[in-house]
């Protein structure tokens, strides 16, 4: 038996196998759900656990479902496994190594809100993920899992995989809608929100693989169960994709609660070469950059306690940076891959991207202090003006270095 919930096949060899998935269990939640629940009873369940979404916004997932109006029909799920968040890499490993885990919990919501046709959007480099999943669902369907009358019972579904383009923007839920439809990759004007008008103009549920994978141990074993880990407000477990300037990089399950500490210094090893740990990114590229301090350290990694330290948990990609480099060549890296990925629809992103990147290679080479007060004018006047988040993800590792590591904006050092 594993003692891990999701990362579950780096205990069971072969989870990957729909033979081995079944015979650890693998599809009784969703049977259980189909044929003992209510629909109703599947969201109030999921509702009750505080499962939150494990994209990175964390929003409670019952709540997400219970959205959806029962007057427009038909539904339809969305799994987005549009992982191209710089320093992200845990939805990759669920979906190469425990893909049956995802794919149940897929089809747990989508009988939650009564969608008989889900898709799973996957960024256009995971092409031979995506020929493995086509396979996987074959096999379900093969074995009675998907398709019509399932259980025994009036329920019928299907699941089909789509391919973006890999356009960063796409991991934003209404321009990934539209890029299903066929449609250029960019955001949609809201409202509507895609529970009301999402996907072919009907209701819709967009969730993250990691937020699915959680689904059949909910069920299969109750909220309450589900509730012994991790804290109050942020239960159950995570993925942190670790990465940057540490020793065992890589994805670790962990409580929700447990310390930047516990992660870098106890499962990561520390930082390489006896260096000291200089700030953290815990949500990727479009994170504040938090100064690591022993206060910072020593803070749980959950959705209530991280934004004290004025940054977001989001999907919890801890990147980790020693004090061999420089906050002005971090930021310039982040800001060209945002103008690199901005989707040009809206002014702010379009032209703030550009002036930024265009800044910040004039910093990396000259520090004058003009470009410095320039590059933070243009970030400030982004703020709350963009479509979608892609571009207030941009400035925050520009605003936050600037106000926690000026030095680095100023003398050239050796890097």
């Amino acid at each position: 038996m594993s003692n891990l919930l999701l990362l579950r096949h780096r205990e069971i060899p072969n989870l990957n196998r729909l033979d081995i998935y079944v015979k650890n269990g693998g599809f009784k939640a969703f049977q259980k759900a189909v044929t003992g629940m209510q629909s109703q009873q599947v969201i109030d369940e999921v509702k009750t656990s505080g499962l939150r979404g494990r994209g990175g916004a964390g929003f409670p997932t019952g709540m997400k479902w219970s959205f959806l109006p029962n007057n427009l029909w038909p539904h339809y799920v969305v799994a987005n496994a549009d992982e191209s968040e710089p320093g992200t890499f845990k939805d990759r490993e669920l979906l190469e190594q425990n893909p049956f885990q995802f794919l149940e919990g897929l089809a747990i919501a989508s009988f939650a809100v009564q969608a008989h046709t889900a898709y799973v959007y996957l960024r256009g480099e995971f092409w031979q993920q995506a020929a493995f999943l086509d396979a996987c669902i074959a096999d379900m369907q093969k074995a009675g899992y998907l398709g019509d009358k399932l259980f025994g019972s009036d329920y019928s579904l299907r699941i089909y995989t789509h391919l973006g383009a890999g356009a960063y923007v796409c991991g934003e839920e209404t321009a990934l809608l539209e890029s299903i439809e066929g449609k250029m990759g960019q955001p949609r004007l809201r409202p509507p929100f895609p529970a009301i008008e999402g996907l072919y103009g009907k209701p819709t549920v967009i969730n993250n693989v990691e937020t699915l994978a959680n689904l059949p141990y909910i069920i299969e074993n109750g909220a309450v169960k589900f509730m012994q880990y991790g804290t109050a407000k942020s239960p159950g477990v995570k993925i942190f994709s670790l990465s940057g300037c540490v020793n065992k990089p890589g994805n670790y399950e962990l409580p929700l609660g447990a310390t930047f500490r516990e992660l870098i210094f106890g499962l990561g090893g520390g930082i390489p070469a006896g260096r000291k740990i200089k700030a953290i990114l815990p949500a990727g590229a479009s994170s504040s950059i938090i100064f690591a301090d022993e206060k910072a350290l020593d803070t749980p990694m959950d959705y209530e306690s991280v934004p004290a330290l004025g940054a977001q948990l989001g999907s919890a990609s801890v990147i980790v940076v020693d004090d061999s480099i420089r906050m002005d060549w971090l930021v310039n890296k982040t800001v060209h891959f945002f103008r690199h990925e901005s989707c040009g629809k809206c002014t702010p992103c379009r032209e703030g991207t550009y002036w930024m990147s265009h800044l910040t290679e004039k910093i990396v080479h000259a520090h004058r202090k003009e470009d410095v007060q320039l590059l933070n004018t243009v970030a400030r006047q982004m703020q709350n003006k963009c479509l979608c988040a892609l571009g207030e993800f941009s400035i925050m590792a520009v605003m936050t270095a600037i106000e926690k590591f000026p030095e680095d904006f100023t003398a050239s050092k050796g890097r």
